[in-house]
């Protein structure tokens, strides 16, 4: 059966504020999108790990930057850039932090991510 879901971020179903950030989540049928924005100055070990504990963020990230820009470090010393306009697969087991003077705005795809992300345990 065809059909069709739309909704707005500027309308989420939840939104989340660790430190820096803000994190709206949209329901599309059961399938979650999320649209994050951090802060300059914000890193995952620093205003993400205090909500929700553990050594390194351990979400499988899938998404694109509409704008700022953030380098990612995973725990096996691989590291990388993501800026505006790049889609992104980021695997579990890293940190990450914003490099740009502007907020850094990023749309995510992972549903169990989306649903997840920032949310205390």
């Amino acid at each position: 059966m065809a059909g069709l879901s739309v909704r707005s971020f500027d309308a989420p179903d939840e939104s989340r504020t660790p430190q820096k950030t803000k994190l709206d989540v949209v329901d599309l049928g059961g399938v979650k999108a999320a649209r994050l924005t951090a802060q300059p100055g914000w890193r995952w070990s620093e205003c993400i790990k205090p909500v929700v504990g553990g050594d390194s963020c351990q979400a499988h990230h899938v998404g694109v930057i509409s704008s700022g820009s953030m380098h990612v470090v995973h725990d096996d010393g691989t590291e990388g850039d993501v800026g505006p306009g790049e889609a992104y697969v980021i695997e579990a087991g890293h940190d990450a932090w914003v490099t740009s003077s502007e907020p850094l705005v990023a749309y995510e795809f992972d549903s169990s991510t989306a649903e997840k992300y920032a949310a205390s345990t």
